[in-house]
Parts: C-alpha cells; structure tokens; sequence
C-alpha cells in the first residue's frame, strides 16, 4: 500500500535549527569533535527546587490527568509572575499551560487562522513561526528588520504590510535570533499602529524577558498599552530562564474567547501538561531569582567573548545582542569565496555547512530565520567551547579565498 503525506504538509521543512543539530551529532558519533552552538538550550541545571517539586508530587501521587488550561497552583503561580515581573494584574480565565511555548503558537494559530489569513512576521524570526502558519493555511507576511535599526522592526513597515486578511502581528522580544529588544518609544509607536488596525491580533513571544543585557529590563506590550489587552496574546514559559527546555512547559495569557479556543485545541490533541512538570514550574517560578540572576551574568559575559571574537575576524559584521543568548554575524563579505576545502560559499547555508564539515562548528545560517546572509549562534556554551569555537570560525574565514 502507497501512503501520501497530507497537502498541508508538502514542502513543510524540518525547523534549520534542530536539522543543523542532528547534522552536528552525527558527525560527533562519527568521532569528530564538534562543537555544536545550533540549539537554543541553556547549559545549566533545572533549579534544584523545581526537581524537588517534582518528586515531591510524584510521591504523592499526583500522577493522574491534569486539567488542560493547567493546574491550579501553576495558575496561581503564573498569575504572580505577570504581577510581579511585568506589572500586570490577569484572571485566571486569560490563563492556560501547554506543552512548550511552540504548544501555545500552534494552539493560537490553529483557533483562529482561516485559510489565507496573513501572519505578519518581522525577519529575522524564529524559524516555527512561519512553518506553523503554512502548515495551518496561512499566509506568512515578512518585513525586514535592519540590522543598522538593532533588527528592530519599523512601525510604519508594518503599517504598509496590514491588509484587511491580517489576522497576527508576531513580535518577539527579545528575539531570536538577534538579541534585538525593544524599547518603550519603539512598543507605543507599534501600539500606535495597532489602535488604527482593530482586526489585528498581536503575539508578543517573551520567552527571553530575563535575559537582557546591559541593566535593560523588559517591557510587555501589553503594560505599554493595556488599552489593546483583547488582543495581545502574551507567549512564555519555563525553557529559557529557568533552564527548564525538557520539562515542555509554556504558558500563555491572552483575550477569555481566545484562551478558550486554544484550550479546545489542546484538549483534542495533548491533552494537558504532565502533573510532575507542573509541579517543578511552581516551585521555579516561585522560587528565588538569584539563579536567574547568575545565569545572566554568566551569558552577559560570554556574549562579550564572543562578539569580541567574531567582531576581529576580517570579513564577519556583529551586532551587539541586547537579549538573549545568541550572536548573528554577518558573512557578506565572505559570501562568492572558496573554502579551505574547496567548497563553493554561494549562500550561507553552504558558509554554515562547510563550517561544519571542514572545522566542526555547528551554527545555523540566517536564511532559516528569513534574513540573509548571516548565521545564528548560541552561546549558552561553555567558555571554553565559545573560545575554541570563535578560534575555528576566525581559521575558516581565513582560509576562504576570494574569486
């Protein structure tokens, strides 16, 4: 018997990130030393208390299944983090738990696209955003985010990219995978878009909102303009902060029909969160911040090892990262030479598989992420790691040649 994928499905790639990470295993398992700064994963242990949590629940046996918008206590939990960290007061019906922050994008779009509703989309994005809208019937809507504008996205550009199909802006801030964060003027100047597009929905991804760098601290778009709450769907979650990527637990808080849409969704498809996990994201959202704390003073270092590094190599641009825990040279000037090897560097998809094959890098090449020609690495990497890395990246640009 012949089987045939679904339509929906033709053409859909697997994400550049994780294609990029199996790549970097396979040559590792090959006996290669690989250095892999492809995956978004940070290299610190989950909060001891959040493990105690959790074995404390599976003790007692809270083991059975969890209702799908979220337990109660991680409700309660979620509902003191918006107050505490963003200034916001929410009701718990604006709340709901899912598998992972990608749970609760899937769980948006799939409540409320119709086929051929936009999704507008500032490039550099992270790469499930548009891969989720066409495999939902809709239509991602790209504008350029300029790197001498921080990757920061014009309001007026999004103005000229509303039409009436718009359904979603996405803004995701800080972002992956620049590191590009916005400021007050910059949110109430989007805000000001927005109050003149009243059938837009906006999706503000702020998964790295304690990750910024330099005493910046984040702010939401929806304490900047809570005058658009019926149509902010905030996105977040346990993976970047709290060291928690495994756990797979997201969260959202957005408008009651909205939420009670996505908890349809994901009441016929996952069911809800495991018990365990979301005993562990109580514990570390309650728990103290001063391991957020070390994190990013951690990070706030390596990306000056990093971006230090990248910035000396002749050829490479780097822009600064304001958040995050990612750099995003640019290999322009590279782009047309020749490898050590031979390999001809046309895009920076063969620049990021040759830097693989040759010397053992991983990283991701910015067409993944709709802004080329450039690459995204991590550096949730050892410092060790990170200076080898930079050293092998600085040897290969080096060895290229110029036609």
């Amino acid at each position: 018997m012949s089987f045939t994928i679904a339509s929906r499905l033709a053409g859909l790639p697997k994400p550049a990130t994780i294609a990029m990470a199996a790549r970097a295993r396979e040559l590792k398992a090959q006996g290669a030393d690989v250095i892999s700064l492809a995956l978004g994963q940070p290299d610190f242990p989950s909060p001891p208390e959040a493990i105690e949590a959790a074995y404390a629940a599976a003790k007692a046996g809270d083991t059975g299944y969890p209702p799908i918008p979220g337990q109660k206590p991680l409700i309660d939990a979620i509902i003191r983090k918006f107050r505490r960290d963003n200034g916001l007061d929410v009701t718990p019906d604006r709340i709901m738990v899912a598998n992972g922050g990608k749970q609760v994008i899937f769980n948006a779009l799939m409540a409320s696209l119709e086929a051929g509703d936009e999704v507008i989309v500032p490039a550099p994005y992270w790469v499930s955003y548009p891969l989720i809208t066409r495999m939902l019937g809709g239509v991602p809507v790209e504008i350029r985010c300029r790197e001498e504008n921080g990757f920061r996205p014009d309001p007026e550009a999004i103005r000229e990219a509303i039409t009436p199909r718009t359904k979603w802006l996405v803004l995701n801030f800080p972002n992956n995978p620049t590191g590009a964060i916005l400021e007050r003027q910059d949110l109430e100047a989007i805000a000001d878009v927005l109050r003149d597009a009243p059938h837009v929905l906006v999706m503000s991804d702020e998964i790295y909102e304690h990750l910024t760098f330099d005493g910046r601290k984040h702010l939401s778009l929806l304490s900047v303009a809570p005058d658009l709450a019926d149509r902010i769907l905030i996105v977040n979650g346990m993976a970047k902060a709290y060291a928690m990527t495994g756990w797979r637990v997201g969260f959202a808080c957005g408008p009651v029909p909205l939420i009670q849409g996505m908890i349809a969704v994901q009441g016929n498809s996952t069911s809800g969160v495991c018990t365990l996990a979301q005993a562990g994201s109580v514990a570390a959202l309650d728990g103290d911040a001063d391991g957020i704390a070390r994190m990013l003073e951690t990070y706030e270092r390596r990306r000056g090892l990093v971006v230090g590094a990248l910035q000396d190599v002749p050829g490479l641009t780097c822009v600064m990262p304001e958040g995050a825990f990612y750099a995003y040279p640019g290999v322009a000037a590279l782009i047309g030479g020749t490898s050590g090897q031979g390999r001809l560097l046309d895009t920076d998809v063969a620049f990021a598989e040759a830097l693989l094959d040759e010397v053992h890098v991983a990283t991701v090449p910015g067409s993944a992420f709709g802004y080329s020609p450039y690459l995204r690495l991590s550096f949730a990497a050892s410092d060790e790691q990170l200076a080898e890395a930079c050293r092998r990246i600085a040897q290969f640009a080096g060895d290229i040649r110029q036609p």
